[in-house]
């Protein structure tokens, strides 16, 4: 923390990025709310410098993940499970932020979550509009809107919670100082009812319908697709300030360089259209493990950031070139900016994640 102050930066603290924590608890523990809290105010306790955090990272993905489709631990595969995990990870956020800001009064919440759209086939119209409803409850929830008129409420009731555990956050408003969108070439989806055009692996449902889950980037609709929509759809709904807390694809240097200077322009023109995007973060700066399988297999596949860790050293990547001019003078040129990222063809190919 010194070192940080010394060079300029201002850390924000993230206190748990997906999981549960220690072995003594998880996302379905009636406890983890304050088990959570009490951990974060040791964190402003022992560190009282920090005035930024994003105590629970991403916590409907995580729900998802841990309590709906069972990939992560505790691996539950039901809605009562999931929207308990959701829950429980928003009003830990909550208490969390309540125990910091006894330190630090002047703390900011910059609380992320993955971000897009959900298109389909006719028929999947309705799943699709419960996805995109279901996109912005870690913010309503936080923000005290989840009223008795709010599309999720009657979900959450058809799940088994009660009503005093979504009015705990109406009572305890703790809405973000600012929005961080963690956005991806996969975080627009398209649910297809022609199950066998795609691979196995795509392949689910709902209990009522099956249908294909692809990138809408892979499908044939793909118009309103883009950060620069989802920008707006925030910007509108919030007025809140915006970051994208994490910009990154897994593919090659120059795709990289495409994707990083696709999402720079998009923010861009999305601070001409009035939304207050603050800045844009290259996650992860030196690389990830397993996150092309989601971290269900320990294979040791490693995806460099702007910096590459997987020889022991640390070594910049092509990227890091581009990262560096853009926060110097907000601007970088390269031939390869000179072709379109795969995604941007006019039938995309599967070669990145």
């Amino acid at each position: 923390m010194t070192r940080l102050r010394e060079l300029g930066v201002r850390p924000i603290a993230g206190l748990l990025h997906h999981g549960s924590g220690p072995a003594g608890t998880n996302l379905l523990d009636p406890q983890f709310p304050e088990k959570f809290a009490r951990y974060a105010a040791a964190v402003a306790r022992r560190y009282p410098s920090l005035d930024a955090y994003t105590p629970i990272n991403e916590p409907l993905t995580t729900a998802r993940f841990s309590a709906l489709y069972g990939h992560w631990y505790p691996h539950a595969t039901d809605p009562l499970s999931f929207a308990r995990a959701l829950l429980a990870q928003c009003r830990g956020i909550v208490l969390a932020m309540r125990a910091i800001r006894e330190v630090r009064p002047d703390a900011q919440l910059i609380q992320t979550e993955d971000f897009g759209k959900t298109f389909s086939t006719p028929a999947l119209h309705y799943q699709a509009h419960f996805e995109n409803e279901r996109r912005w409850i870690t913010w309503d929830l936080l923000s005290g809107w989840v009223g008795a008129k709010h599309p999720l409420r009657s979900y959450f009731k058809w799940a088994g919670i009660s009503d005093a555990e979504i009015d705990f956050f109406s009572i305890h408003p703790c809405p973000p100082d600012i929005i961080g969108v963690n956005y991806y070439v996969t975080s627009e989806r398209y649910l297809d009812s022609d199950l066998f055009a795609h691979e196995p692996e795509t392949r689910g449902g709902n209990g009522q319908d099956d249908y294909a889950d692809i990138a809408a980037v892979r499908s044939p609709l793909r118009e309103f697709t883009g950060l620069a929509h989802r920008l707006d759809e925030i910007k509108r709904r919030y007025r809140t300030p915006i970051v994208i807390t994490e910009a990154h694809i897994g593919c090659t240097a120059d795709e990289q360089m495409r994707w990083l200077m696709q999402i720079w322009n998009e923010c861009r023109s999305a601070r001409d259209d009035g939304a207050d995007v603050r800045a844009v973060t290259v996650w992860a700066l030196l690389g990830s493990f397993d996150w092309n399988s989601l971290v269900t297999r320990a294979a040791g596949h490693y995806e460099a950031g702007a910096f590459d860790v997987s020889r022991g050293d640390v070594r910049p990547t092509a990227l890091a070139g581009a990262v560096r001019a853009l926060a110097r003078n907000g601007h970088y040129e390269h031939p390869f900016l000179n072709s379109p990222g795969w995604w941007r063809s006019p039938e995309p190919l599967e070669r990145c994640a």
